[in-house]
């Protein structure tokens, strides 16, 4: 399978949208929430307004000419909140697209560009239940924070 990793372009940010909405977990047997439900407030801070700060970076992956995932970060007050500085991450990648090593090209990239512009860290919430925690620590993401159903966790850059 050939992938590109490249920097998202203005015009394909409404595309968080939907990356938003596939990066919600979803445990086997469970049935998924309706798409509106990235309008609430607390999953808005993900994708609303982004590009206007100077800490917004996102990426997309494509595939035959088709954009098939995206990770992104900005400064926001979200589950995987640690601090000002430290900006949080998303990803997502089409369910038929996993398992391919994708996601994992698309963290390396993140990763790489955010040491690139000196940040320290890079933060996110994941579910435990979520096999992508595996992924994240595979890329070096360690648990700082836990509670009953999320750990938090950070990569040093």
């Amino acid at each position: 399978m050939d992938v590109t990793i490249r920097k998202i372009h203005k015009q394909e940010y409404p595309l968080l949208d939907t990356f938003l909405y596939e990066a919600i977990f979803v445990p086997e047997g469970v049935e998924p929430p309706p798409k509106t439900i990235i309008t609430s407030p607390e999953l808005q801070l993900y994708v609303e307004h982004f590009g206007e700060s100077e800490d917004d970076h996102g990426l997309v992956a494509e595939v035959d000419d088709n954009i098939v995932g995206a990770v992104w970060v900005r400064i926001m007050n979200d589950y995987g909140h640690i601090d000002d500085e430290t900006p949080s991450l998303a990803i997502s990648l089409y369910k038929e697209y996993r398992g391919f090593g994708i996601g994992t090209a698309m963290m390396k990239e993140i990763l790489a560009l955010l040491k690139a512009q000196e940040y320290k860290q890079v933060s996110l919430s994941v579910q435990k239940a979520n096999y992508a925690a595996k992924l994240y620590q595979k890329v070096g993401f360690e648990i700082v924070r836990e509670n009953e159903e999320e750990y938090i966790m950070v990569n040093c850059l």
